[in-house]
């Protein structure tokens, strides 16, 4: 039996909950990804447990491909960024197919630890085809957390309006009421 995720935000796209496990809790930093106990957490969560494995390959080339999309997010369109992405993106491709239900596709691993780490980074790039614009950090300052806002007018500033957005609302009528 896996154990529960304890992030305070899951079920964003892969690339995006790649970063997520990292956190802040109470100012302190938290990080899901210090074992392979918190890998299968992470596998568990995103639908991957049951094609990759929670080993120690895996996690050391997860945390790869999450610090090269967190270089990439942080400074968009950076050569080194890119080229990182580009390095977790060479361990697999995708192969066409033709199924009984129609035109499909398979991806291929050499070497199945490079798995969860390609598929994140092969989800980043289809959320910039999607919306690039949509990819966001939240707004509030001791939060680390990233989403994909998906509001139908696109201006979500915060990973959670209960937890981020009230905080935030808290300090600004804190700060009127001090003022008053």
């Amino acid at each position: 039996m896996t154990a529960i995720d304890p992030r305070p935000l899951t079920g964003e796209p892969v690339s995006l909950d790649l970063l997520n496990t990292r956190w802040n809790e109470e100012g302190v930093r938290q990080d899901l990804l210090t074992g392979v106990e918190g890998l299968a957490v992470w596998l568990g969560s995103n639908g991957l447990g049951r094609r990759f494995p929670a080993d120690a390959a895996t996690l050391r080339h997860t945390l790869a491909a999450r610090d090269a999309l967190a270089a990439l997010v942080a400074r968009p369109g950076d050569p080194a960024a890119t080229a990182r992405v580009d390095a977790v993106l060479d361990h697999g491709r995708i192969r066409a197919t033709l199924t009984g239900e129609g035109p499909g596709e398979r991806v291929e691993f050499a070497d199945p630890a490079r798995g969860p780490g390609w598929t994140a980074a092969r989800d980043y790039l289809d959320l910039l085809r999607t919306a690039p614009d949509r990819i966001r950090a939240c707004a509030h300052e001791a939060c680390i957390l990233h989403f994909f806002d998906t509001s139908r007018n696109g201006t979500r500033r915060w990973c959670s309006m209960a937890a981020c957005g009230n905080r935030a609302k808290a300090s600004r009528h804190y700060a009127r009421t001090k003022e008053s």
